[in-house]
């Protein structure tokens, strides 16, 4: 298996589940034990009246019909007369008792029926919810090197898929392990009142069943396991193409991509089969067994009603039954198997229930690497004051070192350009400001605090970033920029921040233009923008909080250059008493930053002015040359006509 299936399956986030994972179901479960309780109280008081039909049907043949002298268990419990029933009127007066009785039965299942199915199942809605929730909540919480090492379909499976397949037995499984306990239970003793021996051959099966289920699980687990990983590997497959269409259809890979999903889903029929064969012959041979039962109730029961006795080679059996007992035993050996047989499917979908439970608390239980000190600091950060001390670092799982020993000082207010080759380490560096990563050795601080004593959310928040492929959500354009302060929206008009922060970016243009102005619906990742467009709302979002410190990626990448000129004049205004860090690909962009560091591989190779950097004759001078040879080769090229 390669590691992006390993990733996508969530093989290593399944062991990190603290105990059995379906104990952590009950945890959930236990908030709510006030409904489940009186939900399986009134599951237990359906079945033991669904025993009561069968036994009126055996007292009305034996008592109204045959006019049998035997009491009956009715009887014996007082609901009914013990006399036996010799004249029409007495026959028919027991035969409407016992319709009262039925009718009370049927009443009471009715009741406890509704209570059941509606306790439960929104027991099990409400579990699912607080699950989701806290799911989703932690996945959040986790660091970036989580989600840069799983892919975003089998996060989603785990959201959607595994906790729906909890909320399923929850709400369905539970009834039916109630329903077999309490039904052969309830039977079982019914049954052993009503004649020993035949009630032996009834229930010698059902250990046998137990056993059988128990075996089943064995067998059946790792089937389940590999197929919750194919579904996970099929939907990250499948997330990629969807969301890589574009790609796909410029390249043309439509049969590439066809044959890997076919593989997949190839991979996930074959496990399906396997666990199928093994499924349908666990049910098979419950069916036999039972199918055994009603053969052996027919042979000795039908005998002991006829002769008084049953004979069996040297065994003998003196005690006869009623024909009355005869139908009520087949009518229970029915209604007994019923459920023995539905444990079957208990135990499958229990074996699905623990696989996805597996995976959804082993998240839970999955910590993320960037943590907040015990004692956090709060105090505003008022200056933006940025140091790398001898700083290195490397991703996990990676040998090599992205940076080696960086150490940089920067002021207050000032902006420093970060120039270099790609893969030097310029984005890498940035990202340990708002603590998105933690340094190997050394520190990086702000205002001469470590910004790993500082609360996380506190420490972002006087952090801007804009990024070079910015990420926008599905909303209008106002939510998008207003995300990070959802303050400003009052639902009274745009607030003026956003329009002002719209306008530095020099975005406000564009959006007044749009058909709705700030309350455009902008679609997925904002796919009805252009990339500049996308690119000055992030600027705008990032700029909405006054920030202390600015960090802008390739912020203007996408743009053109008569939009980057006029986004770059706004942006001068804005850092002028900010802290602000600017990596940019042109280093036209940079050129007015107080101070450029030039990296290359994880090092600071050059650092200083625009044009003591070009009279020092080193990387940055040649970095410059190369693209100004690259423009004027450029404006050389001749204009394509319309």
């Amino acid at each position: 298996m390669s590691a992006d299936d390993d990733n996508g399956g969530f093989a290593d986030v399944r062991e990190e589940v603290d105990g059995h994972p379906m104990v952590g179901l009950l945890r959930y479960a236990r908030a709510y034990w006030g409904r489940l309780a009186l939900g399986i109280g009134s599951s237990i008081t359906t079945r033991l009246a669904r025993l009561v039909p069968p036994i009126i049907v055996g007292a009305a043949i034996d008592r109204v019909i045959n006019q049998s002298a035997e009491p009956g268990l009715l009887a014996d419990l007082g609901l009914v007369t013990a006399a036996p029933a010799t004249t029409t009127a007495a026959r028919l007066g027991l035969l409407q008792r016992l319709a009262l009785i039925a009718v009370i039965a049927y009443l009471v299942r009715s009741v406890t029926r509704f209570a059941e199915r509606y306790l439960l199942e929104a027991t099990a809605q409400k579990i699912q919810r607080d699950l989701r929730n806290d799911t989703y909540d932690h996945m959040q919480r986790l660091s970036l090197d989580f989600f840069a090492n799983h892919q975003t379909g089998a996060m989603m499976s785990i959201l959607n898929n595994d906790i729906n397949q909890l909320e399923t037995f929850l709400s369905r499984e539970t009834r039916q392990i109630i329903r077999v306990v309490a039904t052969v239970g309830g039977i079982g003793a019914v049954l052993l009142v009503m004649s020993p021996p035949l009630a032996a051959i009834v229930l010698i099966p059902v250990p046998i069943i137990g056993y059988g289920s128990v075996r089943f699980l064995t067998w059946i687990e790792p089937k389940y396991k590999e197929i919750r990983e194919s579904v996970a590997r099929l939907n990250s497959r499948l997330e990629n193409n969807i969301s890589g269409a574009k790609v796909i259809k410029a390249f043309d890979r439509y049969g590439f991509e066809r044959e890997r999903v076919g593989d997949q889903s190839q991979a996930y029929h074959d496990e399906q089969i396997a666990a199928l064969k093994i499924r349908r012959g666990f049910f098979a041979t419950i069916r036999l067994f039972t199918g055994l039962a009603f053969v052996g109730v027919l042979l000795v029961g039908g005998e002991m009603v006829i002769t008084g006795g049953y004979t069996l080679g040297a065994l003998s059996l003196s005690s006869g039954i009623t024909a009355g007992t005869f139908t009520m035993f087949f009518l229970y050996l029915r209604r007994m198997y019923s459920p023995m047989r539905r444990i079957g499917r208990t135990a499958n979908q229990y074996q699905r229930a623990k696989s996805s439970a597996e995976r959804v608390f082993g998240l839970l239980g999955h910590e993320p690497t960037i943590t907040p000190p015990a004692d956090p600091v709060t105090e505003p950060i008022r200056d933006g004051r940025v140091a790398f001390d001898d700083v290195t670092f490397s991703y996990e799982g990676r040998g090599e070192n992205v940076l080696s020993n960086i150490s940089l000082d920067v002021d207050a207010g000032e902006t420093i350009g970060l120039a270099g080759e790609t893969g030097a380490g310029k984005s890498t560096l940035v990202k340990l400001i708002p603590r998105f990563y933690d340094v190997d050795s050394g520190a990086v601080s702000v205002d001469d605090v470590d910004v790993r004593e500082y609360d996380l959310q506190h420490l972002r928040r006087h952090v801007g970033v804009v990024e070079q492929d910015p990420y926008l959500f599905s909303g209008t354009v106002e939510e998008n920029i207003a995300y990070g302060d959802l303050s400003t929206l009052d639902g009274e008009g745009i607030d003026s921040r956003i329009v002002d922060a719209a306008r530095a970016a020099e975005a406000h243009e564009f959006i007044a233009d749009l058909p709705d102005g700030y309350e455009t619906q902008i679609g997925e990742r904002g796919v009805k923008l252009s990339g500049g467009q996308r690119q000055r709302l992030s600027i705008a979002r990032a700029l909405l909080n006054d920030p202390e410190i600015i960090i802008l990626d390739e912020a203007t990448s996408d743009v053109d250059t008569e939009t980057e000129e006029l986004i770059q004049a706004s942006l001068r205004r804005l850092i002028a008493d900010r802290t602000a860090f600017v990596i940019a690909h042109r280093l036209s962009t940079i050129q007015d930053a107080d101070r450029i560091v030039v990296m290359a591989d994880g090092e600071i190779i050059e650092e200083g002015p625009h044009d003591d950097l070009l009279a020092a004759e080193g990387a940055y001078a040649d970095l410059w040359e190369a693209q100004t040879d690259d423009d004027d080769d450029a404006a050389e090229l001749p204009a394509l006509d319309d």
